[in-house]
């Protein structure tokens, strides 16, 4: 190789570098856990919480008291049946949700409005939209729902 194609690096005049060409190497073969479907899924775990000085639970087998009351409270809502800009088509609007609600909540009871009364429908800004004149269905999901319902009859 001519000197003039040296390159300098810290003074030094600079080696043309090797290629390394890795060999193979054997991987470890991967570390199976063995599993069994018909043995009982937490059988090995008593010996393991025995350290622990966990006192025991007293009534373990007692279930938690379930109550009926929904978690949110609904409050009132009102409906109106509207036509305007739908080409004559008719929709029910339900509107006014207490402002505590969250959006993800009134979109849970639009999907339920829907599947009520096997139609479509929308959430535009905290209002639900259903089509069809379907009042009366529409008010008793609502009321099943635990909302007190308001507007057209």
């Amino acid at each position: 190789m001519p000197k003039e194609r040296l390159t300098r690096l810290n003074g030094t005049a600079s080696k043309p570098r090797e290629v390394v060409i890795p060999f193979p190497v054997k991987k470890k073969p991967k570390e199976r856990i063995e599993t069994n479907a018909s043995a009982q899924p937490l059988a090995g775990l008593a010996p393991a919480l025995e350290n622990l000085n966990v006192p025991a639970a007293e009534n373990v087998n007692s279930a938690r008291p379930t109550s009926t009351e929904p978690v949110w409270k609904m409050g009132r809502v009102l409906l109106r049946r509207e036509t305007a800009h739908r080409g004559g088509k008719t929709v029910v609007v339900v509107y006014d949700f207490a402002t505590h609600l969250p959006a993800s909540i009134i979109e849970k009871v639009a999907k339920k409005l829907r599947a009520a009364c096997s139609t479509g429908g929308t959430v535009k800004d905290r209002t639900i939209e259903v089509q069809g004149d379907q009042v009366a269905k529409v008010r008793a999901a609502l009321e099943a729902e635990g909302f007190i319902v308001g507007g057209v009859k």
